[in-house]
């Protein structure tokens, strides 16, 4: 008799089912259902993710295989190909986006800090591209002979949390993305120097957000402050000037700050602008070092997440696939951030991989997953022993 869940009915469990069921009322996500639930469907895709499962066959028969132990995960049969094709290519994917949002929140409950001592919120923006197959991808158009998606992320360094995402075309700028969002008073976004935009900086001066970025080599800054250096650090120059509207393109009238600093990795200087100008130049250049982390965030999920190659090539299904695995990357860092293991996310995905479908308790689990459980109940061992005796 088992007298616990499996690992990946406790990940699941994770899940508010409260707040997914609304949303499918909501959403009318099962009309024409035929008995394959949304929660069904949910568990199938998210399957698909931490198995690594490349195929709608790896997933079914995945699904079949451990039949006996589905009913833990709130499935009552694995699905068929056609059925789980079907669902993917009609049902809406902004099912999965609220759910999506629905877990960050209990993620940034238990988030740590970021490393600074400043308490402003840390945010770094960027896009990473997906390429497709453009005969089989035919909506998805990036250039003439190339299809592509862009995956857009606000990743939060309070526990490197993507707390905003967006899929767009490939040939879409990732400008676009950031004029549309906006920010707490007293936030600091990192960007590059693909969002530089005046008008963008003019904004963010108005409302109190705070930008990191490095400095176009075009950019007409006229200097009239130079600051004090500190010796010894890897800060060459702090100035504080105005850009030349007329080759700006459009008005600016607020002050800007310029901090170089040297690069040891590149062997090369590093031109950054702020608005900010009461943090140290040295913590400037500290800051914009710590974007490496979305990029980083980029190379993980791409590595260990089905996030490159598709089960389906309809737009519905690609966006549904992306957004379970962005999903599965939060149930993976709140384990990370509750267990007491330094845990490489990399070696947390390939252990919860090979242990899905494994009967012990997931807290237990993640802070001792080499250590074999205990058997010390006598009634246990009893059933242990009758069921030996029953067998044939």
């Amino acid at each position: 008799m088992v007298r616990q869940k499996s690992l990946f009915s406790q990940v699941l469990s994770l899940i508010d089912r409260h707040h997914f069921s609304q949303c499918v009322k909501g959403l009318d996500a099962e009309k024409w259902s035929k008995g394959f639930t949304c929660w069904s469907h949910f568990v199938s895709m998210l399957f698909c993710q931490l198995a690594q499962a490349q195929s709608l066959r790896e997933i079914t028969q995945g699904l079949r295989s451990c039949e006996g132990k589905l009913n833990h995960l709130g499935v009552m049969a694995p699905p068929k190909r056609s059925t789980l094709s079907y669902a993917n290519a009609h049902r809406p994917w902004e099912l999965y986006r609220s759910t999506f949002y629905a877990l960050l929140e209990r993620c940034m409950a238990i988030a740590p800090r970021h490393r600074f001592r400043f308490k402003n919120r840390l945010l770094s923006i960027d896009a990473t591209v997906i390429e497709l197959c453009a005969t089989m991808f035919d909506w998805a158009r990036s250039r003439q002979a190339k299809g592509a998606l862009k995956l857009h992320l606000l990743l939060d360094h309070d526990g490197y949390l993507p707390v905003f995402a967006h899929i767009t075309e490939g040939r879409e700028n990732e400008l676009k993305t950031l004029q549309k969002l906006s920010f707490p008073k007293g936030s600091i976004i990192v960007m590059d120097r693909a969002y530089t935009d005046y008008h963008l900086f003019e904004r963010f001066c108005r409302e109190g957000v705070f930008f990191v970025t490095r400095m176009k080599k075009n950019a007409y800054f006229t200097v009239f402050e130079r600051r004090k250096v500190p010796a010894g650090s890897n800060v060459l120059k702090d100035e504080i000037g105005e850009f030349q509207f007329l080759h700006a393109g459009r008005k600016v009238i607020h002050p800007y700050r310029r901090v170089t600093v040297w690069s040891e990795e590149k062997q090369a200087e590093i031109v950054l602008l702020t608005n900010n100008f009461s943090l140290a130049a040295r913590t400037i250049g500290a800051i914009y070092k710590e974007r490496w982390q979305i990029e980083i965030f980029f190379k993980t999920i791409k590595q260990n997440l089905r996030i490159k190659t598709f089960v389906g090539t309809s737009a519905n299904a690609v966006h549904i696939q992306i957004w379970t695995a962005l999903i599965a990357i939060l149930m993976l860092k709140y384990l990370q951030m509750r267990s007491r293991i330094n845990w490489a996310l990399s070696n947390l995905v390939a252990l919860l991989r090979w242990n899905l479908f494994t009967h012990r308790d997931l807290w237990a689990w993640i802070n001792a997953p080499f250590e074999t459980p205990h058997i010390g109940s006598r009634l246990l061992q009893m059933e242990l022993v009758l069921d030996s005796i029953r067998a044939p």
